[in-house]
């Protein structure tokens, strides 16, 4: 069998001439900002003049481009050899969401290699309907365009996946090493934030990343010590979710306490890693008295973390459509899961 594998992530500028169209790509969809073309394109529009200065000092700050395909490209590239080690014949295409490279030139060059079969991976671990269903949509068109008729499985969410706990587990070990000696740490378990409203009508993204980092703590052996989750990078003046993930880490650092930052939604470095958290959120600490600040990094290419990709890509071989993780089952009850029951493409 060929398998083709799809990892979605959401992409960022590769130069810094790039940040304008990528934040008008980002401010286009509309699981974004949801409202009518008519209203959506221009207002994305001039969304992203007004953020593109401001975000080009982020870029520049961090080496003039995300690191985010290139990290996606080496996940791939890992994710390929484990399962080529196990008799596969695979194919690992990347496809971002708002930049290059892009779904449909994803859906092109896996319907030139002709799979039998296809694997959808959302390297988002936590459902949001703007990240992996967002992905998923614009597959679904570029598969149809591309005329891919191989049958498919995707993954909607996968919040407690052992290799994900692990890799992050493992992660905030080593990092907790090196809280100073007589100092106390606060952990902070940081993921982007959503409007309340998407919430509200639905999305379970703030009750995986809750239980996502209580199986991080336990896995990690530190349920005793402080901790929190919070949530950062808000924009606009809607009302976002929280507790928020600056004003944590300052409450934290005033008393007298050492913020260890984990940032459990994201799995490469970005903008909001390299930048928010390692730079304005560091200097808030330290400013505010914090003996020291930690940063756990993302898992990233973790042995731990490519090897639960790979159990995930084999959950997609026995069914079509998308379903979640078997080991997360906490979207029944009054809404019900949102994932199962869509076509994978």
């Amino acid at each position: 069998m060929r398998l083709g594998v799809v990892l979605f992530n959401l992409g960022g500028p590769d130069t810094l001439d790039a940040v304008q169209p990528f934040l008008t790509n980002l401010f286009s969809d509309k699981a974004i900002i949801r409202a009518p073309g008519i209203v959506r394109w221009p207002l994305a529009r001039l969304i992203a003049g007004r953020r593109r200065e401001y975000a080009k000092t982020i870029y520049a700050s961090i080496g003039g481009r995300s690191p985010i395909v290139p990290e996606t490209e080496a996940q791939a590239a890992a994710l390929t050899e484990v399962l080529t080690a196990e008799g596969m014949t695979v194919k690992t295409v990347i496809a971002m969401r708002y930049w290059h490279p892009r779904a449909d030139a994803a859906a092109k060059e896996l319907a030139a290699w002709q799979p039998d079969r296809i694997a959808l991976i959302p390297l988002y671990p936590q459902f949001s309907t703007t990240t992996t269903a967002s992905s998923l949509d614009e597959w679904g068109k570029a598969a149809g365009k591309a005329r891919l008729t191989a049958p498919s499985g995707a993954l909607c969410c996968y919040p407690v996946e052992a290799g994900f706990v692990a890799a992050y587990a493992d992660r905030l070990t080593k990092v907790l090493a090196d809280v100073p000696v007589g100092a106390t740490p606060r952990i902070i378990f940081s993921a982007h934030g959503l409007p309340e409203r998407i919430v509200t009508a639905g999305d379970p993204y703030p009750l995986q990343v809750v239980a996502g980092a209580k199986a991080i703590a336990a896995a990690a052996g530190v349920e005793a010590l402080d901790q929190i989750v919070t949530y950062q990078s808000r924009v606009g003046p809607l009302k976002w979710i929280g507790p928020d993930t600056d004003k944590e880490i300052v409450a934290a650092a005033e008393a007298g306490k050492v913020p260890v930052v984990v940032p459990l939604a994201f799995v490469s470095e970005h903008s909001e890693t390299l930048y928010e958290l390692d730079q304005i959120y560091r200097e808030a600490a330290l400013t505010a008295g914090a003996p020291a600040y930690l940063r756990v990094p993302a898992v990233g290419t973790h042995p731990a973390f490519i090897a639960g990709l790979a159990s995930l890509v084999r959950q997609t071989l026995t069914r079509d459509g998308t379903a979640p993780d078997p080991a997360w089952a906490g979207c029944g009850g009054a809404t019900g899961c949102p994932c199962v029951g869509r076509k994978a493409a």
